[in-house]
């Protein structure tokens, strides 16, 4: 059960949409359970309307569907289509990162530490909803050297379905969570050291224990 809080006014449905994501990640949002836009709008503080247009949002990002005069159901998913997921992750990210290992220079990869670093600190809290997000927001910074918007806009599309929980998976614990974000900082380490073969175990190994 999604606990009940308040959102502010300004940017209403991007609040609301936010906060559904991270009841997402978090399991509050359970596979398929089927949510109504009032009863959510009643414990968000907000309307119905913010609710409906952020659940048609992450209907498109294939999170729930839209079930007509209902409200929304969350989709269930299975090991097999997370496999996949991390799969096409890998095809997409590892080259990518190998082709930016050979050209990007030490000191813009020790830029991205503080990204690393804010990672680990939500880990080390085991704050799940803020790790997928910072998580998310390393890679971006990562991939976004590459300087192609599509391909990241589309890995962090592929990054965010592959937070979402399993049915009946126990919550990731915090030392899991402490482990994943370790992996980042030493992929800055490979990276610096322009280690090719250390760069893409590292990347292979992250997706296969997402």
């Amino acid at each position: 059960m999604i606990p009940p809080q308040k959102v502010l006014r300004h940017s209403v449905r991007g609040q609301v949409l936010e906060a559904l994501r991270a009841a997402l990640v978090d399991g509050e949002l359970v596979p398929g359970e089927i949510y109504s836009g009032p009863a959510l709008g009643e414990r968000f503080g907000v309307s119905a309307t913010p609710v409906r247009e952020a659940m048609q949002q992450l209907a498109l990002e294939g999170a729930v569907e839209c079930l007509p005069n209902r409200g929304f159901r969350v989709l269930t998913r299975t090991s097999r289509s997370q496999a996949e997921l991390s799969e096409v992750r890998a095809l997409i990210e590892v080259p990518v990162m190998l082709r930016l290992a050979r050209s990007v220079p030490a000191a813009t990869w020790e830029s991205l530490r503080p990204a690393a670093e804010a990672a680990a600190e939500a880990a080390q809290e085991g704050d799940l909803p803020r790790y997928a997000e910072a998580d998310r927001a390393f890679h971006r910074a990562v991939l976004g050297l590459s300087g192609n918007g599509q391909l990241v806009r589309t890995a962090e599309e592929l990054h965010r379905r592959a937070q979402w929980p399993l049915p009946g998976a126990p919550r990731v614990r915090r030392d899991d969570l402490v482990a994943d974000a370790a992996e980042h900082g030493a992929l800055l380490d490979a990276l610096v050291a322009r280690d090719l073969p250390a760069v893409e175990a590292l990347v292979r190994a992250h997706f296969a224990g997402a």
